[in-house]
């Protein structure tokens, strides 16, 4: 079973960032915005079964949840806590599937994951965030953030517009990346 080792404040004052040891996934991550989605994941459910939940995210050493604003983190941590630590870990837990690669759009899209992955994502993941690529048609990247940054409002612009010049600036200057 996990154990919430620390909990880290995120620049979302409505998302904590709990962090846990040993991994509570091998790869991939999920990421929940209500507790219809949840359903048939056990940590999801058991998080939002909480009440005042708003979306779950988690990685391989994180679960990220935000609250919803009214809701005191004081109520809330302790069951969160126990939530993660009730969780049973799955042998063979694989995680969520990737985009495959495939053609000249699909490789541009594998060198915009590339980039994502090392200049991106680690910095949302310190956030208690995600982001997930949805779509790319070649001219226009298509992403979702998760976790603390879902619901952040630097998301929708500041961390967009950056993330859009920084694709712009080493894959094409043609790229435009919208939040969905």
């Amino acid at each position: 079973m996990p154990k919430v080792i620390n909990i880290e404040p995120t620049p979302n004052p409505d998302a904590l960032k709990f962090l846990v040891h040993p991994a509570i996934l091998k790869a991939g991550s999920r990421s929940f915005k209500d507790f219809g989605a949840a359903v048939g994941d056990p940590l999801g459910s058991a998080l939002f079964a909480l009440g005042k939940v708003t979306s779950v995210f988690y990685m391989d050493r994180f679960v990220t949840v935000n609250k919803d604003p009214s809701a005191e983190w004081t109520d809330l941590i302790d069951p969160i806590c126990e939530s993660i630590e009730d969780l049973k870990l799955p042998e063979n837990d694989t995680g969520d599937v990737a985009l495959t690669p495939g053609g000249d759009a699909d490789a541009t899209l594998e060198r915009i994951n590339q980039l994502l992955d090392s200049r991106i994502r680690p910095g949302l993941a310190g956030d208690g965030g995600g982001l997930e690529v949805i779509s790319f048609d070649g001219q226009t990247l298509q992403i979702s953030y998760h976790g603390a940054c879902g619901s952040c409002p630097s998301s929708t612009s500041g961390t967009l517009r950056y993330i859009e010049g920084l694709l712009q600036e080493e894959i094409s200057p043609s790229i435009r990346v919208v939040s969905w």
